[in-house]
């Protein structure tokens, strides 16, 4: 009967680069929440603007829905990067050989940050 073999631990280098990149979304996450937060309150803003200026509101409300899908987008940037650090360390922890976490989410952040900004763009030309 063979006796089992310890496992080894995972190499502390592998798993603190995991942490930083964790980090690293969670910065990213955070930051576009600040800024989501900021185009909402920016709506808020230039309606109460054109009430002072001509005595009544003005606007549509997309920096609202501009604002609100960034938010909406962190929180997608968080809970996701969360769920990918966890099932990485704890596959390295367990000892199975597993390839680092492709580039597919940070290319479908970029994509949804992209169309936000497009459709931001497209809001403020249309405001003239």
């Amino acid at each position: 009967m063979d006796a089992q073999q310890p496992r080894p631990s995972p190499d502390a280098r592998v798993l603190l680069a995991a942490e930083r990149t964790l980090l690293a979304w969670l910065r990213t996450g955070l930051a576009l929440m600040g800024f989501g937060f900021v185009v909402a309150r920016f709506g808020l803003f230039l309606r109460e603007l054109a009430v002072v200026r001509s005595g009544e509101a003005t606007g549509r409300g997309g920096s609202m829905m501009i604002g609100t899908c960034l938010v909406g987008i962190s929180v997608w940037i968080l809970i996701t990067s969360a769920v990918r650090y966890r099932s990485y360390t704890t596959a390295l922890r367990s000892g199975q050989d597993v390839p680092p976490p492709g580039p597919v989410f940070g290319l479908a952040v970029t994509i949804a940050v992209a169309l936000v900004g497009i459709v931001m763009t497209v809001y403020l030309v249309a405001l003239g």
